[in-house]
């Protein structure tokens, strides 16, 4: 018994993308206005999706039901998995003491809080996204700032913030690989219409995170560094985006931005050293014999378990280990849900049922690797296996609220894709005709704030936006490029984001602060890159590829 999507259940398309969005005006409101911890956010927002999809567009319960369900387990398995064991890796850290060597090390290149960000927050952050993606940036390098000495707020909201330049590329390019496959269109096409796109963020993110910290006045003091960094990162991106593929830019592009600022801070100092207000001062003395303590034996150590799970995750994600170790997947059809939904035009080119299978890859997933990684970091660290339990175990009760609001969040994503009620959505956006250009990058933000993925917003709109592109008469390529670079803007305010961040941080049931932190900083670059598409449709079509 199948049932058949109906992306206009009210008779008006404005009014059913009315309906459709009231689970997104309940996590709005519960996280902008009440401030309510992520798990009452996240489930009360899912809960009012189950029942928009029953009672106004007339999905069967038990396939409603089964829906949310599975994306909760996807909630569990992978996402949380990959949370879990990206924190567990900084923690061993923390409790063998060996992060305050980290810290020191840090310091020895600069102990100016706005350069520590670009370091860690943008360039490091954007190597993790690049190698792994799902989460493990964020969680990895909001912690790191934290132990760095950081305002947990702060330093969730700036990570957030700076793995928008990222995001597209992650995951060794499977968000524009997906976009190509769902489309039609040719990848290396994609890959360099983004890559005409997001270097312009890229160049300023940088600044943007620093002015964000310390006012402008203060960014201007370091902008030699801002633009060592942005540039590096930009020009990387953009060349290796239209010339190599999509695999590799977020890799080089981070690289390029790490080795830069590492080199340019050993020739130039800020004229003033920037700390937070009421910070303490470290004294000359106290910094000379850190300095003097930092053997090159001693930062090896500390930094091993970030090295292990940099080289992991860069395993991890080479195709011919990929499809080894994907060989073990558990694969399960999911009764009562695969192949009964039907998506039809203009979402589908045609007719679809849609799939429902549920992978447990438990070998090739991301915190598999991550896991491995800090199995060999505590042999390393000297961490017996009584400590290493008790570390996973203290780490397994810091996440418990995560647990219930991350496979929340993904039940809210998958009920509205598999509902239709998405589709309303977008399919409302697609009927603003030569405006569409100006609208596309929204469907992307869109679908990433619900989806918490760039690859799922792709596979959510990428067909949309190609199917409207060619009824109104401007470039499929522009307009699939747009869903994923506006869908990076939607990555700091998605619910999934959020609630990693804040995981990573302590800031577990304060996530409406960390949503308010960062949701104007979302609209503004949003915006932007809406601009620049409309601009690039028709005034400056040269740029299209």
């Amino acid at each position: 018994m199948t049932w058949t999507q109906i992306y206009d259940p009210m008779g008006s398309l404005a009014l059913s993308a009315l309906m459709a969005a009231i689970p997104v005006f309940v996590i709005f409101y519960l996280l902008a206005v009440r401030r309510a911890p992520g798990q009452i956010a996240g489930s009360a927002a899912m809960i009012s999706a189950v029942l928009v999809a029953i009672f106004v567009y007339k999905m069967p319960a038990a396939t409603a039901l089964t829906a949310t369900a599975m994306g909760a387990l996807y909630g569990v398995f992978p996402i949380f998995w990959i949370v879990l064991t990206a924190i567990f890796i900084y923690n061993m850290t923390v409790e063998t003491g060996q992060f305050e060597i980290v810290k020191n090390s840090i310091a020895s290149i600069t102990d100016d809080r706005r350069l520590q960000a670009l370091l860690v927050a943008f360039a490091f952050g954007a190597f993790l996204e690049g190698a792994a993606g799902f989460g493990t940036p964020v969680a990895i390098s909001a912690g790191m700032l934290v132990g760095l000495g950081f305002n947990p707020l702060y330093a969730a909201g700036l990570c957030l913030i700076a793995n928008t330049a990222p995001v597209a590329f992650g995951g060794i390019g499977i968000p524009i690989i997906v976009a190509g496959q769902v489309t039609g269109i040719d990848v290396m096409k994609i890959s360099s219409m983004v890559g005409r796109q997001l270097p312009f963020l890229s160049v300023i993110i940088p600044i943007w995170l620093v002015v964000l910290m310390s006012g402008w006045k203060s960014a201007m003091e370091v902008l030699p560094a801002c633009l060592v960094a942005g540039v590096s990162f930009a020009g990387l991106q953009w060349f290796s985006s239209n010339y190599l593929g999509p695999e590799l830019p977020d890799i080089l592009s981070s690289l390029a931005a790490i080795i830069g600022l590492a080199l340019f801070l050993k020739i130039w100092k800020p004229a003033k050293i920037w700390r937070f207000p009421g910070e303490p001062v470290v004294s000359a003395a106290v910094a000379a014999k850190q300095a003097a303590d930092l053997t090159f034996g001693k930062i090896f150590k500390a930094w091993s378990p970030f090295i292990v799970l940099t080289v992991m995750v860069i395993l991890w994600g080479i195709k011919p280990i990929a499809l080894a170790l994907d060989a073990a997947t558990i694969k399960w059809f999911v009764p009562g849900l695969d192949k009964v939904v039907m998506q039809v035009a203009p979402i589908a080119k045609q007719p679809t049922a849609m799939a429902a299978l549920y992978k447990i890859n438990w070998l090739s997933a991301a915190g598999t690797a991550l896991f491995i990684a800090s199995v060999i970091s505590a042999a390393i660290l000297g961490v017996g296996p009584g400590r290493f339990v008790a570390i996973f175990a203290k780490t397994f009760t810091q996440l418990k609220k995560p647990l219930i609001t991350i496979p929340c969040v993904l039940g809210l994503a998958y009920i509205m894709n598999y509902s239709g009620m998405t589709a309303s959505m977008g399919l409302f956006l697609a009927g603003t005709g030569k405006f569409f250009p100006f609208f596309s990058p929204l469907l992307g933000w869109l679908g990433v704030f619900l989806t918490g993925s760039d690859t799922s917003a792709n596979a959510l709109f990428g067909n949309l936006q190609a199917v409207t592109a060619q009824q109104v008469g401007v470039s499929d390529v522009l307009t699939v490029a747009a869903n994923s670079s506006g869908g990076v803007t939607g990555k700091m305010i998605s619910p999934q984001s959020i609630a990693v961040a804040t995981a990573a941080t302590g800031l577990v049931g304060k996530e409406g602060d960390l949503f308010n932190f960062t949701v104007m900083h979302s609209f503004i670059l949003c915006v932007a890159v809406m601009i620049m598409t409309y601009a690039q449709a028709y005034w400056l079509s040269w740029m299209i590829p």
